[in-house]
Order: structure tokens, then sequence, then C-alpha cells
């Protein structure tokens, strides 16, 4: 039976308001889960898109910060680069200083992946927490409420790179990755449990994203060079908030800013 994916493209008119749009929609998330369930476990990933982001999100200046109930959040976070905490490529180490550190909450909410481990450990061990904080039994996955993602240019999200083992992985939660074109080692949690959330949506922004993101979205199926096809969330609703740079490449918006598409596999 041919699965069906319906794709809601928001169009931010520069980086400045993608980061706006982005919190707005993770705020909106978190108030619906915190409804729902009285708890909010967020997956979350690094880069400068989001950084931009969560600066808004603590800021005292902004609505964002008051809106959201910190008490009722868990942050865990997607992929991570195999460095101490305190590198400066830590997703971990960005997060904490623009986010975490500027807001109420306490050290057991936070839960990262241990990067100056070796990989394998690394990713048995934060696999090991998701496993008890979640109460998992057998091969049961994880259910995020929310999970945010980014995309490459080249086609990759998370840390499932074009043409690497992840890409293949369907039995664990998390694993480590090598990835060759960067000679080096990633943590990730695996596409099977991206899609397992009931919210997930990507951030995007940079006109150097604009050729690959038609491509993931409107072209064919090609999920070794194109990993960020993978992502079909179980709910048949994708949503990508992305800059007009980055959306360049693909049908004009409606009146309200957004492109609607749709895949069928």
């Amino acid at each position: 039976m041919a699965s069906l994916l319906k794709i809601t493209c928001e169009i931010a008119p520069d980086a400045s308001a993608l980061a706006r749009f982005g919190a707005e929609h993770l705020v909106e998330l978190i108030e619906e889960a915190n409804d729902a369930r009285g708890r909010v476990r967020i997956a979350i990933s690094g880069g400068s898109t989001p950084k931009a982001m969560f600066h808004l999100l603590a800021d005292p200046a902004q609505h964002f910060r008051k809106q959201i109930p910190w008490d009722a959040l868990e942050i865990f976070w997607v992929d991570e680069r195999m460095v101490p905490p305190d590198h400066a490529d830590s997703n971990y180490r960005m997060t904490r200083e623009a986010l975490l550190d500027l807001v109420p909450l306490r050290p057991e909410q936070v839960h990262r992946i241990q990067g100056e481990l070796d990989p394998q450990e690394a990713a048995d061990r934060y696999e090991f927490e998701i496993r008890q904080s979640f109460r998992l039994e057998g091969a049961e996955s994880p259910r995020f409420d929310i999970l945010a993602l980014g995309m490459g240019d080249d086609g990759h999200t998370a840390s499932l790179f074009p043409h690497t083992d992840a890409i293949h992985e369907m039995g664990r939660l998390v694993v480590a990755n090598h990835v060759p074109q960067k000679d080096t080692w990633r943590v990730t949690l695996t596409w099977p449990v991206i899609n397992h959330a009931r919210e997930v949506f990507f951030l995007i922004g940079g006109a150097e994203k604009a050729t690959v993101l038609r491509e993931v979205l409107m072209g064919p199926g090609d999920v070794e060079r194109l990993p960020s096809q993978l992502i079909w969330p179980a709910s048949g609703i994708l949503t990508m908030i992305l800059d007009e740079a980055a959306a360049a490449c693909l049908p004009a918006p409606d009146a309200n800013g957004i492109v609607h598409l749709e895949r069928t596999r």
C-alpha cells in the first residue's frame, strides 16, 4: 500500500524571521504536548540556525521564555560530534551557551551525548539513557514529543550522511556513524526513531541548500545520496520552516507564505 507524506513549507523572509518562525512553532508544540501529557521530551539539533532560535527562547525580553513550561521539559540531542562538552564544535556546548545556562532547567532534565568517549561507547550509553528515561522494554522505540532537524547542503540530516552505514540501521535507537567524507565519527539517533516522534520539523536556511532541498522534497527517491528523504514521520505530516533563500527552488508560496507538497512511496 502506498504511503502519503504531506509536507508543509512555511517560508520566512530572512534568517532573523526564520529563527522567530522556528521559535513560534516550537513553543506551540511544547504547549500542546504539555497540555496533552504534562511532560515534553524534545530532541534538538546543533548548528547556527537553531542557535539563533535558542537565543530567542532564552531572551527575557521575548514572550517565548514566559510561555514555556520549563519544569516539564526533557532535552535530548539528535546527534553529536565526538568532542568534549566544552569544545567549540560540540552541539551540547552551543545549546548550553545559547539556552540551557539561561533558563530554569535542572541538570536531570538534560540528557547529553557524551562526545568525549569512544564513539561506540557514547552511542551505547546514550541509548541506555534513552531507554531508562522512556522506560522502554524490549524492542520498544521512544516517542519523542518534538524532534527538530536541520539539513546540510549534501542532503544529510542528524548525522545520517550520504553513503554511510547509519542509513541502513533499523534495529538500534542510537548508532556511532563513521563519516569518511569528514574523516570523523558521529553519534546519532537512527531514522526509525526520528520518524516515530509525534512532531517532526526541519529548520533550514541558506541559498546553498536550495537545490538539494528541492531534490529531497520533489525529486526521485535516493536515500543513499539524500538521507533527508528517510524522514517520513509515522504521522504522515512533515513541517519545513525555511527562509526564502533555502526555498528558492520550490514552487511559489501561497498568499500565507506556505508551500504545500506531497510525496508518495
